[in-house]
């Protein structure tokens, strides 16, 4: 898979996000210092909030294939400025996190998003898996079985007979 780098504020729902896109089970963790996996580095909101990090999350983006600018759909402002994103010096997708809160303005988050340079936005709900499915098949690369292939896989050899 391609590896892919998550920026945002404090609370946008990076590290949830995270848990939903590893199948793990989600409960709320405070990210204290960049957590890097496999093919997830996991930021923390003090680094794109305070200037002096924020040039570390700038070499971050060399370990990743993707940077995701995540903007949760109840923030108050946007943290991210317009056209910032044609200084990556890779692809930057937007992901709108939140989605069904009852607080939640999607589309005044993905106009945000939109404008720092945002081409592909996502919307996700990481507690219910909502939106998570379409962010591992847009990381996916040729040859990557994704868990519910592998699950589907598993469910036709059982009700197919074997022949004997």
């Amino acid at each position: 898979m391609k590896k892919i780098a998550l920026m945002g504020r404090s609370e946008a729902g990076k590290t949830t996000l995270t848990q939903a896109l590893k199948g793990e089970k989600i409960h709320y963790h405070k990210t204290q210092y960049v957590n890097n996996f496999d093919v997830i580095i996991d930021t923390p909101g003090e680094y794109a909030q305070t200037q002096g990090l924020g040039h570390a999350l700038a070499l971050y983006t060399y370990e990743a294939d993707i940077v995701g600018l995540i903007c949760s759909a109840t923030e108050p402002y946007c943290l991210f400025p317009p056209c910032c994103t044609c200084m990556a010096n890779r692809e930057v997708i937007g992901i709108v996190t939140k989605i069904n809160h009852p607080n939640a303005n999607v589309e005044r988050a993905a106009a945000w998003l939109r404008l720092a340079g945002c081409r592909k936005i996502f919307y996700v709900d990481s507690k219910i898996h909502q939106g998570v499915p379409e962010i591992l098949e847009y990381l996916r690369e040729e040859g990557d079985v994704m868990p519910w292939e592998t699950e589907e896989k598993e469910k036709q050899q059982k009700t197919t007979p074997t022949n004997q």
